[in-house]
């Protein structure tokens, strides 16, 4: 009877989060999940904090935020702040080199709301966009049974950003590198599952099976104009929607999916899955049609956390775009092509010593089709780009288990360096004009501060 009274609380509290995400968007390690708990972030977050997760890190955010005793709403509001300094190669005209920039400042509410509902919801100041913005929210409803005998985790997740919600740091919604420069110029390419954040709104149901098999789907579509204008999320300089800058508009809804395998024995943790998106794009609203994009993902993600002085961790994803450009094509006269093909490739390591010094790595390689309208900036009409990336990190403080004012101070480090072998399709530039794909090599220093 108990659980009948649960699970018709959390489909009449459906309706309320919904409405909360049209009016409420980073969830990292955050301090009021300390204080809510009185664990340490450590216990959470395998590099003291940041969005990576241990095994008990994901159940918190799987269990909707919820754990913890205490009960003060004033200690779920938090903040952060994060400057930096950036270095490229060579000079880019678009900024002065070491440049020292306020990357963003953070008001949020985080944690526990009721028994079954928790909530992730950050406000962003951009210092180098001058602008507020509605960042990444995950507000949760979710409720546990024992089916013949095993483990049953339910809930609803309502976001605005697909992956946002995910359990693995595998997808763009938070993957490596967890910090970077907002600065320096980056590839083009990028799948359309990592470009609608803030523009989107949706809802999934999950579930987690004997603490092994997770299987979730849900969709997506785009908020209104004036509701992406008023969380900050609408690209002035695009009047019209594009699938590849500025703002995008899905026709109709755009189903996402997520299917993931995990095992932890002996402090050693494993995890396979498969990631899913499908929309319907207008790439102009003046012209009627659409073209159609499908992301196709898997990862793999191994932790060993036996010893908690060294932490191993190694993470692998790939995801394969599938673009059926029909309107650009046809009515738009964008692409040569109306069929195209994109290929993402993550790989990272890393290593981390009493939870204070960490020293991670990790490649990517991005390629593509040849289309010499779509891609005409590119020397070659591809979008192919291949970079390696070097991060160091240091935590002082944020280890310690509290709900006094120590929750306050955590403080973070991060030298980061991205060496580029291809850039949007550049390796060099023979004749001399352009940048060459090393020019673009970035030397970034970050200070992460959260309270």
């Amino acid at each position: 009877m108990e659980n009948f009274f649960k699970r018709s609380f959390i489909l009449q509290c459906a309706p309320i989060a919904g409405l909360w995400l049209l009016f409420s968007t980073d969830a990292n390690a955050l301090p009021s999940f300390t204080r809510q708990t009185g664990m340490a972030c450590t216990a959470c977050h395998t590099q003291a904090f940041g969005p990576n997760l241990t095994p008990y890190g994901r159940q918190f955010k799987l269990n909707a935020y919820t754990w913890g005793t205490n009960k003060s709403q004033l200690s779920r509001l938090g903040g952060q702040v994060q400057g930096s300094l950036t270095n490229t190669k060579r000079d880019d005209p678009a900024f002065a080199n070491n440049s020292i920039a306020l990357d963003q400042a953070s008001l949020f509410y985080g944690g526990k709301v009721t028994d079954f509902m928790g909530a992730f919801v950050q406000l962003t100041y951009s210092g180098v966009g001058n602008n507020f913005a509605v960042d990444n929210t995950d507000i949760r409803l979710s409720d546990d049974i024992d089916l013949f005998n095993q483990s049953l985790i339910y809930g609803v997740s309502f976001n605005n950003n697909p992956t946002v919600q995910d359990l693995w740091n595998t997808t763009p919604g938070w993957s490596f590198p967890y910090v970077s420069s907002p600065l320096a110029a980056t590839p083009a390419a990028g799948p359309l599952l990592s470009s609608v954040g803030g523009q989107v709104g949706g809802a999934t149901l999950y579930s987690m099976i004997a603490d092994t098999v997770f299987v979730e789907a849900g969709a997506y579509t785009s908020f209104a104009k004036g509701v992406q204008r008023s969380f900050g999320q609408w690209d002035t300089s695009n009047p019209n929607y594009s699938a590849n800058s500025g703002s995008v508009k899905i026709d109709g809804g755009a189903p996402y999916w997520r299917i993931g395998l995990q095992k932890e024995w002996h402090g050693h943790y494993a995890s396979l899955g498969h990631f899913g998106f499908r929309a319907n794009v207008r790439p102009n609203v003046t012209v009627p049609g659409t073209d159609r994009y499908t992301d196709l993902g898997v990862d793999f993600n191994y932790q060993y956390l036996a010893n908690p002085r060294h932490i191993f961790e190694t993470k692998a994803s790939y995801v394969r775009e599938q673009q059926e450009l029909w309107t650009t094509n046809t009515l738009l006269n964008g692409s040569t092509n109306s069929n195209q093909q994109l290929g993402f490739l993550a790989l990272n390591g890393s290593y981390t010593f009493l939870q204070t010094y960490s020293f991670s790595a990790g490649f990517n390689h991005i390629y593509g089709n040849s289309d010499a309208k779509l891609y005409s900036s590119s020397p070659n009409q591809r979008p192919n780009s291949e970079y390696f990336s070097f991060e160091l990190d240091y935590v002082p403080f944020g280890k310690k288990a509290t709900t006094g004012l120590d929750s306050y101070l955590n403080l973070r480090f991060a030298a980061q360096y991205v060496a580029y072998t291809l850039f949007d399709g550049a390796v060099k530039n023979y004749d001399g004009s352009g940048r060459n794909a090393s020019d673009n090599n970035t030397f970034y220093l970050n200070s992460w501060l959260m309270f």
